[in-house]
């Protein structure tokens, strides 16, 4: 069932929100950064064993470590959805590890059939569905998952609450929800950081108390936050260094005007994490057992 939060006078906030989400993705220019900087499969914060780490190894390790939070839960029997789930490295790690099935969301048509392709490729396409849709109208039935999953996505979701409410909904009695996020650290002014989250359209993040209170209201329990900032910190970084030692070879591939935004934009999130105005870790938590 898929809940309507549209009124009759035009579509809900999140609804335009969704739009300006997937017009940022449903780029040439995206999906180069992500493939020649970030690797092109896991596109989230990594876990780094080093500062100077290849980021797709360190993105990797981010849902591995995840996935260890719910691997309690998870194997052939089991049914984890994915929210968010862009070019589907997530997806295709849990099903691979696991032997699990996955359903995959993502608002982005472009995003989902590069998903579908690769996992025909790959051999998983009978154990990953790919749907295009919103965290916050999820378009399946309460109750079906083992596993709610996101990895840096509430960040553009504007009723984050909402969406929150709806991944419970569709999670088993015992199931687990994991996920991620950028926000920001207590007391920090959204101004303070607006300069950098501007490039994504992100106008004002959460903070980790925002979530851990929300999910005490909704009832879940084993509520946990493993504050992991260090990682991000070193995440802006290299990717900051990434993107300027290879800016001669990206102008090869990605327009002058994207590039050049990166170089101007990068910098930014570059000061914010070392300034501890952000904060980034996992939240693990447990919708209580019927």
């Amino acid at each position: 069932m898929i809940n309507n939060h549209e009124h009759a006078t035009g579509p809900a906030p999140h609804h335009q929100h969704d739009d300006a989400t997937r017009n940022y993705y449903d780029t040439g220019d995206v999906d180069v950064f992500y493939d020649a900087v970030w690797g092109g499969e896991d596109i989230h914060v990594g876990i780094y064993a080093d500062g100077h780490e290849a980021i797709a190894h360190a993105s990797h390790r981010t849902v591995e470590h995840a996935a260890d939070k719910a691997a309690d839960l998870l194997g052939p029997h089991a049914t984890a959805l994915d929210l968010g789930s862009g070019y589907g490295g997530s997806a295709r790690a849990l099903a691979e590890r696991f032997g699990c099935r996955v359903a995959a969301l993502d608002l982005s048509e472009r995003h989902n059939q590069r998903h579908r392709a690769t996992n025909a490729q790959r051999g998983l396409d009978g154990l990953i569905e790919v749907t295009t849709g919103s965290l916050n109208d999820l378009p399946y039935e309460a109750e079906r998952f083992d596993l709610a999953w996101s990895l840096e996505v509430l960040c553009h979701v504007t009723d984050r609450e909402g969406a929150l409410g709806e991944a419970v909904r569709v999670l088993k009695p015992g199931g687990a929800l994991v996920f991620s996020d950028i926000m920001l650290a207590e007391g920090t002014p959204a101004e303070a950081v607006r300069p950098a989250f501007s490039r994504l359209g992100i106008e004002n993040p959460a903070t980790p108390a925002f979530y851990l209170d929300r999910l005490s209201e909704l009832g879940l329990s084993d509520i946990d936050f493993e504050d992991r900032t260090a990682d991000l910190t070193t995440h802006y970084a290299r990717l900051d260094e990434e993107i300027h030692r290879r800016a001669a070879e990206l102008r090869d591939v990605i327009s002058p005007a994207y590039l050049d935004e990166l170089l101007t934009n990068l910098p930014l999130w570059a000061d914010i994490t070392r300034r501890g105005l952000l904060r980034w870790g996992l939240f693990h938590a447990r919708r209580p057992a019927a």
